[in-house]
């Protein structure tokens, strides 16, 4: 059902089979294809594109040429109707571009309370948390996996496959083809060097949880020990919910994991 014409604006087009809930509003020139769906309180700049099997929940905002749920830029694909899935309040600046995913048995999967700002793009296939926050012209590319309260800076390149863990950060113009641990900064090419101590304590994250997790971090990524050899160790030795985090993190790695990079001081000012 639409919502009234007075929410609407006369130059955009929407095609008679979308679902808006009757409190979004629709700016000029903004194209919303047949497949959509949008939730409460959703609102459109102009020349949003809005396309593809694309469910959207509540209270989401898209700003100017935003293009969310069209095909992905995979040349295996062959046009089957794939679907791109958005929680609720994320934000969308400038020129996002969104793809839906490349097969029918998995979708493109946006959390809650995301903040993806201007020209940064989210390939097909990804899963992103929540409260995960891509900076300006981040790029991921598909099948990419964010955790909750991630950070990605500015210009920064995330690898097909690779996963970025529950708040990490990646400093601007940083690179990753390996998966990047929970709680660490990335640097450089696969490089990481040290905590993301400020997004731990925003977080919540007690006094000795962080230094729990240094003493994990320096076991895992900063002893002259084999990384296997090092993670058996740890699992042994680190009990805590958050250590079990990053252990489980780095013993699932399918791509390997970023590495310390020598020489650079840990970033964590309670050490």
């Amino acid at each position: 059902m639409l919502p009234p014409k007075s929410v609407i604006h006369p130059t955009a087009i929407i095609h008679p089979k979308a679902e808006l809930d009757p409190s979004v509003i629709v700016g000029p020139y903004a194209v919303i294809d047949e497949y959509v769906r949008l939730g409460p309180g959703c609102w459109l700049a102009p020349y949003v594109h809005l396309t593809g099997q694309t469910i959207i929940g509540a209270n989401n905002r898209f700003h100017t040429g935003c293009v969310l749920g069209d095909a992905p830029q995979d040349l295996k694909y062959r046009g089957e109707a794939t679907r791109l899935s958005i929680g609720e309040g994320n934000t969308f600046r400038e020129h996002v571009t969104v793809h839906r995913s490349n097969k029918l048995s998995e979708d493109t999967l946006i959390g809650s309370s995301n903040f993806f700002m201007a020209h940064s793009h989210v390939g097909h296939n990804a899963r992103i948390g929540n409260h995960v926050i891509l900076a300006n012209g981040a790029l991921l590319a598909g099948h990419v996996e964010v955790g909750d309260r991630a950070f990605i800076s500015g210009n920064c390149l995330v690898h097909q496959f690779v996963r970025v863990g529950t708040l990490a950060l990646m400093q601007g113009g940083s690179a990753v083809s390996k998966d990047l641990p929970p709680y660490t900064v990335a640097r450089g090419d696969n490089g990481i060097c040290g905590l993301n101590t400020v997004g731990l304590r925003r977080a919540g994250l007690t006094s000795e949880e962080r230094i729990e997790l240094k003493r994990l971090y320096h076991a895992l990524f900063r002893s002259d020990t084999h990384l296997s050899a090092a993670l058996q160790a740890a699992a042994a030795e680190f009990k805590s919910a958050v250590s079990r985090v990053m252990i489980d993190f780095v013993a699932s790695s399918k791509r390997g994991i970023c590495a310390h990079v020598r020489g650079l001081s840990d970033l964590d000012p309670d050490g």
